[in-house]
């Protein structure tokens, strides 16, 4: 049975959580700089956009959730990160486990949200360490799981392992939903960038998963559910690896803004030193150097849009993409990345040695973006081999999953 609250959510339009972002930034920029020095979100932007139902988008709506759509998830990761990036990656990566959830079984969901509509789900779905045993009724799970984004505020941690028979031979691999009061956070999020997220490791040692809560990740890839009512909610027809690495770079595109709106802002002001330029805008190098930032930006707000595009489409039609509208978008989210750092570099140079500063949120901007871009998922060279592969008809699979 499934527990649905009274009636099913009414799902806000894009542009209505949108302004919700932007109704509750400025708290989310005040607490930029606490997140970055305790290692986590503040509880009060965290509550904020649990109140303004901005972790609900990947939520069945059966549940009081959103169940929204991979553009939206881009339009309100991109919005948070205008006034933080830490909170945005911690925002996506709830929203896009959330979504994963979704993808089994209803006696999962209802195990999860069936009693509260705001329960939060986190997840990392490889371990070098991990491992799951058969087990009468599930398996048995232990390992260590790091850069757990978001572990800190939610409810159910998703995770993956390779599973292992009586003799240790991997016969498969799964993705399982277990309660955060069962699993141990580590404290090891000591980075450069990306700070706040509190990505820290998760433990498991020989926990029990009953088989409601598993799934095979070859099903998930293939895009075989284990949720009956997948036929009426079209965004858990989403393709699942695609989906996984669209959403982040949804970060990347809220700070290049906030990084291109920080340097133009300041342009009619700010003298370049040691030249005679008392105002930046003035300089055709400076107007040069914005013009291409921004060109790049748009760049990568069109590659990432039509891969969206591409993965609503599917969905909503039914249809599950081929390999090579698959691996395209993995392509393309690495060019977004490229495009993107190559955007703050010019808008970095085009400000000059004061990017740098503790004080100026630019270094910030960069540092966090450097850290999300270097993401497994997103690395720019797999993406394109494992597309120009999928082009040219070479059979050899240098991923696990496409």
């Amino acid at each position: 049975m499934v527990h649905a609250i009274a009636k099913p959510a009414d799902r806000p339009t894009d542009d209505e959580l949108v302004r919700r972002v932007h109704g509750i930034g400025e708290i989310i920029r005040a607490n930029a700089a606490e997140a970055e020095r305790t290692r986590r979100i503040p509880e009060e932007s965290i509550r904020a956009l649990t109140d303004a139902g901005l972790f609900r988008l990947g939520t069945p709506r059966r549940y009081g959730g959103y169940e929204t759509s991979a553009k939206t998830m881009l339009d309100v990761s991109s919005a948070v990160a205008e006034y933080d990036g830490s909170t945005a990656w911690v925002v996506t990566l709830i929203n896009v486990a959330c979504w994963s959830a979704g993808l089994f079984s209803t006696r999962a969901q209802d195990e999860v949200w069936g009693t509260n509509p705001d329960a939060k789900v986190t997840g990392v779905l490889g371990s070098p360490t991990a491992e799951a045993r058969p087990a009468q009724g599930g398996i048995r799970v232990s390992g260590k799981w790091y850069y757990n984004s978001g572990a800190l505020h939610s409810e159910w941690s998703l995770l993956g392992a390779p599973r292992i028979d009586e003799d240790g031979t991997v016969i498969g691999h799964n993705i399982f939903i277990v309660p955060a009061s069962e699993i141990e956070i580590e404290d090891t999020w000591f980075v450069a960038g990306m700070r706040g997220t509190g990505s820290n490791a998760v433990i498991a040692q020989d926990l029990f998963v009953p088989g409601h809560r598993v799934i095979a990740t070859i099903a998930a890839a293939e895009g075989r559910h284990e949720n009956e009512l997948v036929a009426d909610e079209p965004l858990y027809r989403s393709a699942w690896n695609p989906l996984l690495v669209l959403v982040l770079v949804g970060p990347q595109l809220g700070l290049a803004r906030d990084a291109l709106r920080r340097v133009t802002a300041q342009a009619a002001t700010r003298a370049i030193s040691l030249t005679t330029y008392a105002a930046e805008r003035d300089s055709a190098v400076f107007q040069t150097q914005i013009a291409r930032a921004s060109l790049l930006i748009d760049s990568a707000h069109l590659h990432a849009y039509r891969s969206a595009a591409d993965i609503d489409g599917a969905a909503v039609a039914g249809t599950y993409p081929d390999p090579v509208a698959r691996s395209r978008v993995r392509a393309e989210c690495g060019w977004v990345v490229e495009l993107v750092r190559d955007a703050i570099t010019h808008l970095i140079d085009a400000y000059g040695a004061g990017s740098y500063a503790d004080r100026n949120p630019l270094q910030r901007i960069w540092r966090d973006s450097s850290v999300a871009a270097h993401h497994a998922l997103l690395t720019p060279a797999v993406g394109y081999e494992v597309y120009g592969k999928q082009l040219l008809g070479v059979d050899e699979q240098v991923v696990p999953f496409i």
